[in-house]
């Protein structure tokens, strides 16, 4: 095969790139398979759609004409421009996974004889750990909120509701109004795969979130406006983008110099129950971890910081001369 043909997903008037007419129509049906019989978010699908555009324009401009005529080859070799292009393992993991998963669903349909997947190795995961705000910069960060404003009650009972009940950028940002029971401290989630659980919403997220609600939300709506709890300026549901920029706005403000994101709140809402004592499997239901093997990386991360701090300060830890 010849030298790697470097994909963009716009053309140069900036519209998204659309996938070669030879794959097009397998996309859009495995894509409305994956949101229907596995119930994956629309986030999650959008990412899959955007992974395989990628995929199939590779193929195409290294020539194949459709998903029948690819071969392991061409399958490695795209996995490896995207390796030189820079992308991060866990992306290299779900473009892969993505692939992955259409041709098994094409085998499966009759439509693919083979699956060029089937021999493809996986790329190594390493283990992140990842880096928890201490309580005195979480609370330095929670303050950074200008109360006196509407923007700034939305924003303070926004990060109180993630770093106080775990919740994912994606949940905190479509949560509805009526989905939370301020009375009795509990909130009704769905996550990932539209899977509902229930969450514990503390004390200092209640009176955050009544604040909000009272004096900040009522200054927010529009006509356009839904039953979603955080609104933007315009009324419409915050955007997980805006978040993103809030958190790093206000971490800059608490003069935090860790790299604060939103799943950096939800990092340290585990990390700090479980340095409390609290039990591995309610924060792994508490965070809808499929897997407790996922929830138990706050526990290594504790772990090592408590390694580091005995190295770093134990008499007998230091070297002698």
């Amino acid at each position: 095969m010849g030298s790697k043909t470097e994909v963009s997903l716009h053309k140069d008037g900036g519209q998204p790139l659309e996938p070669p007419s030879g794959y097009e129509s397998e996309i859009s049906a495995f894509l409305a398979w994956v949101q229907l019989e596995r119930g994956l978010s629309r986030h999650t699908v959008e990412s899959y759609e955007t992974d395989l555009i990628q995929c199939a324009c590779f193929f195409g401009q290294n020539g194949s004409s459709n998903w029948q005529s690819i071969t392991l080859e061409q399958v490695s070799s795209w996995i490896s421009s995207l390796t030189l292009d820079g992308y991060a393992v866990a992306s290299l993991a779900r473009k892969s996974s993505a692939l992955r998963m259409l041709a098994r669903y094409l085998v499966g349909e009759g439509k693919l004889e083979n699956d060029f997947t089937e021999l493809m190795s996986n790329p190594k995961k390493g283990r992140f750990l990842p880096h928890a705000l201490s309580i005195d910069e979480m609370e330095r960060f929670l303050c950074a909120a200008d109360l006196n404003t509407a923007l700034g009650k939305r924003d303070r009972a926004i990060f109180e509701l993630m770093y106080g009940s775990g919740l994912r950028v994606s949940e905190v940002s479509t949560v509805l109004v009526n989905a939370i029971d301020l009375d009795d401290g509990f909130a009704r989630i769905f996550g990932k795969g539209a899977k509902e659980r229930i969450v514990p919403v503390g004390k200092q997220a209640v009176v955050a979130i009544r604040n909000y609600l009272h004096g900040g939300r009522p200054k927010l709506v529009k006509d356009r406006s839904g039953g979603e709890l955080f609104l933007s300026k315009r009324g419409t549901p915050i955007s997980r983008k805006m978040i993103w920029v809030l958190v790093k706005e206000y971490a800059r403000r608490a003069g935090i110099e860790k790299n604060l994101t939103p799943h950096g709140l939800r990092h340290s809402f585990a990390t700090h129950l479980l340095m409390g004592g609290a039990d591995v499997r309610a924060v792994q239901e508490m965070l809808g971890h499929a897997d407790v093997g996922t929830t138990q990386i706050y526990t290594h991360v504790e772990s090592q910081r408590l390694l580091e701090e005995h190295a770093n300060f134990h008499p007998l830890a230091q070297d002698r001369e």
